[in-house]
């Protein structure tokens, strides 16, 4: 199987330029046309918004029609790589983005920001946090030549470990922060948009590779839907900013502080994944990707756990959208980075069996 990766369209290109008008329109219908929020609102299912819902699961379910789970055993044959990427993502990175989001908006931005707001906005940050990315990572990826049965392999594995350790890391950090989490609402919101989505895409996928072939389904099936995760992104986006208007009015600075530990978070869990990986020799097409993956998160479950158990206008889901403006030019300056390093890396191949390495 050869799988190719897409290179930025002018929808990714341009993500944080789309968000910046999102979230200004979002706004501007928030102040003068409060009457749609106002509806939006009503429609809620234990704290879940079912409009905003609906377009969460059309930002995952093409992600999640990408997902080989059968390539997964195969990844046993080269562990190095999954290693870097798990231990750098589950073991790390949740706690150091608590450690910098309660370092700065408790010590640094004390001053600036209510307490309240403050533990909203770590809330927010640590549900970022302990979501690695399964989607962007295939386009960061393809833009450092890295190996892309490989990072399906990563992407596939942290997938089912998100399964499993993402709602209960979230519960203790919180917890150690004195917010009270629902663990019913935060287990209902992983089996929403990770469980049903994930098990769509894997009926789907299958179904239609045995209909239709391999080829049919990479080819012309999964193209279908190149532009349905940003989409339902923006739109989300403006829903939740009609409802964020009046606080981002109110306190524009806090924008860019929420952006300040997002952004070290970022490039700190980059270089200890990278500089992992160039330890142990690891070729730049497994190196870049397991740096990526971790540098970058999983916004689109972010944001759905952070309005299911905070609301649409809470200052959790405000970091969580914060994550979106900054990713993408943060992560464009890490692509650069890699392959101006990729010196630095063995030119070894990378080829998995039943991987269809090329």
């Amino acid at each position: 199987m050869k799988n190719k990766q897409p290179g930025l369209g002018v929808f990714e290109k341009y993500l944080s330029l789309w968000v910046a008008i999102c979230m200004v329109l979002g706004i501007v219908i928030g102040k003068f046309i409060p009457q749609i929020p106002n509806t939006f609102s009503r429609f809620e299912y234990y704290n879940v918004s079912v409009p905003t819902a609906i377009l969460i699961w059309l930002m995952i379910f093409p992600m999640m029609l990408k997902i080989d789970f059968g390539s997964v055993i195969s990844a046993s044959k080269k562990p190095k790589g999954l290693i870097v990427t798990c231990v750098t993502n589950w073991l790390i990175k949740p706690f150091t983005m608590y450690a910098l989001a309660a370092f700065f908006f408790y010590v640094v931005f004390k001053s600036w920001i209510p307490l309240d707001l403050a533990k909203e906005y770590v809330a927010g940050a640590v549900i970022l946090g302990a979501a690695p990315c399964t989607a962007m990572v295939f386009v960061w990826s393809h833009l450092t030549k890295g190996d892309a049965a490989y990072t399906l392999v990563q992407v596939a594995v942290n997938d089912l470990i998100i399964l499993i350790l993402f709602a209960p890391i979230v519960a203790l950090l919180l917890g150690v922060d004195n917010v009270v989490v629902p663990m019913a609402t935060l287990l209902l919101s992983t089996v929403l948009f990770v469980v049903v989505p994930l098990l769509l895409g894997v009926v789907t996928r299958t179904l239609i590779i045995r209909n239709k072939g391999l080829a049919y389904f990479e080819n012309v099936f999964l193209k279908k839907f190149d532009s349905v995760t940003i989409v339902g992104l923006l739109l989300t986006l403006v829903i939740i900013f009609s409802f964020q208007g009046e606080r981002i009015l109110a306190n524009p600075t806090h924008i860019l502080m929420i952006a300040v530990p997002l952004t070290i978070q970022t490039l700190l869990i980059f270089t200890l994944a990278y500089t992992w990986a160039r330890l142990w020799k690891l070729p730049h097409a497994i190196a870049s990707p397991a740096g990526m993956i971790g540098a970058s998160n999983f916004f689109e479950l972010a944001v759905a756990v952070a309005i299911s158990l905070f609301g649409l206008q809470s200052g959790a889901t405000l970091a969580t959208v914060v994550g979106v403006l900054v990713e993408v030019p943060v992560m464009l300056l890490l692509v650069k980075v890699s392959n101006n390093t990729r010196a630095w890396f063995p030119n070894t191949s990378t080829k998995l069996p039943h991987l269809g390495g090329e």
